[in-house]
């Protein structure tokens, strides 16, 4: 329940700060990306008594595929035009390998892949010059992580969304413009998410997942 209202009050704090934010802005954008991402091995940790190493695969083709879209607002009105805050939502995903249940006896399912589902907001900072068209831009921000919990173990079966905890973003990029309206980018995004969530038998699994994607996408801008 806590969790749940937690969640309620950053997306109801957004949606404030971004309905606030085109008196603020005259450069307001919207992003969708896709890409490759990985995630290096993490430790495990549950409340009874397991410990292992996980190691993650991103299978960012398979389905559901790594996916993420984002809100950006530069704001020129204040003076900055080169300074803006953006809304990332990004799907995602770590499945647990083979050799990772060879560890774990009586383990046969471990993975977050209807989702690690990161939403961020982020401060970006882009290094603008007249008459060119491609930018380079980076970026530092903070949210939740929202897994889709799935374990499958002697004991039970744990299989749904939880909000897990904390993610640090960060991202490094360039964008081209194909048109006023138009632009293309690729990008690094990486986040390092605490996950803390609820499985099976009243116990508690947690463990910290670094996701590396390189993004390749859209913009449109008004």
């Amino acid at each position: 329940m806590r969790s749940t209202a937690r969640l309620a009050a950053l997306l109801c704090a957004s949606t404030l700060i971004f309905t606030a934010a085109p008196a603020l802005s005259e450069d307001l954008q919207f992003s969708v990306y896709g890409g490759y991402q990985t995630a290096p091995h993490s430790g495990v940790t549950t409340s009874d008594g397991t410990h292992f190493t996980a190691g993650w695969e991103g299978k960012s083709f398979a389905s559901p595929p790594y996916y993420g879209g984002r809100a950006t607002w530069w704001l020129q009105s204040l003076g900055e035009p080169d300074l803006g805050l953006s809304i990332d939502f990004s799907h995602a995903k770590v499945y647990a390998g083979g050799d990772t249940f060879a560890k774990t006896p009586g383990w046969t399912h471990f993975e977050f892949t209807d989702g690690l589902n990161l939403l961020t907001v982020n401060a970006l900072y882009r290094f603008t010059e007249p008459g060119r068209a491609w930018t380079p831009y980076v970026g530092l921000g903070a949210g939740i992580n929202i897994p889709h919990v799935e374990v499958t173990r002697p004991s039970g079966r744990t299989f749904g969304y939880q909000v897990g905890g904390a993610t640090l973003q960060a991202q490094a990029g360039v964008s081209y413009a194909i048109t006023d309206n138009w632009s293309v980018f690729t990008e690094y995004k990486g986040n390092y998410s605490w996950v803390n969530v609820d499985i099976d038998s009243g116990a508690k699994l947690k463990t910290n997942v670094l996701t590396n994607a390189v993004n390749v996408g859209v913009s449109y801008h008004f």
